[in-house]
């Protein structure tokens, strides 16, 4: 794999939101390791664009790792700027998962009501609620509140 290519004006606009990061994976005296390259690879898949601190003292060795590690993490190099790197690869896209419990629309619902006498079978009773509605804790449906308006939107109508 080989690193993105950037325009200068894209590399310009990372440079500028990664101003405020903190680096997110720092790399020791060991260098580059198969570890360090798994954190960085899981960082730029969570957060897409990351910074990584190197504790190396060289700047010809922290110029060949960051090259190193754009190559190898098929990443664009948007910054070395003294001990750190900036590094960014756009997010894979996830998909999302549907919820028939979240969907909008009427849902159905079981509740148990029990008797005021102990010694009976609790009654299963089967409610559809809307939208606008919402199950109280008894098993009660109620409609949801109005939104209220300010005392000067009422006034100006």
């Amino acid at each position: 794999m080989s690193a993105i290519q950037l325009t200068p004006a894209e590399r310009k606009i990372h440079r500028a939101n990664a101003h405020h990061l903190d680096p997110v994976v720092m790399v020791g005296n060991d260098g580059v390791t198969p570890a360090v390259i798994k954190e960085i690879d899981l960082a730029l898949i969570s957060h897409g664009l990351i910074k990584v601190r190197v504790l190396g003292d060289d700047r010809d060795s922290r110029e060949t790792m960051f090259h190193g590690l754009c190559e190898q993490l098929h990443a664009a190099p948007i910054q070395h700027i003294g001990k750190l790197l900036v590094l960014w690869r756009p997010q894979p896209v996830k998909e999302k998962k549907t919820d028939p419990e979240k969907m909008p629309g009427p849902r159905e619902f079981k509740v148990l009501k029990y008797s005021s006498r102990g010694g009976q079978r609790p009654e299963m009773k089967r409610v559809t609620i809307l939208g606008n509605q919402r199950l109280a804790a008894g098993g009660q449906v109620k409609r949801a509140k109005p939104k209220q308006k300010s005392v000067k939107k009422k006034n100006q109508t």
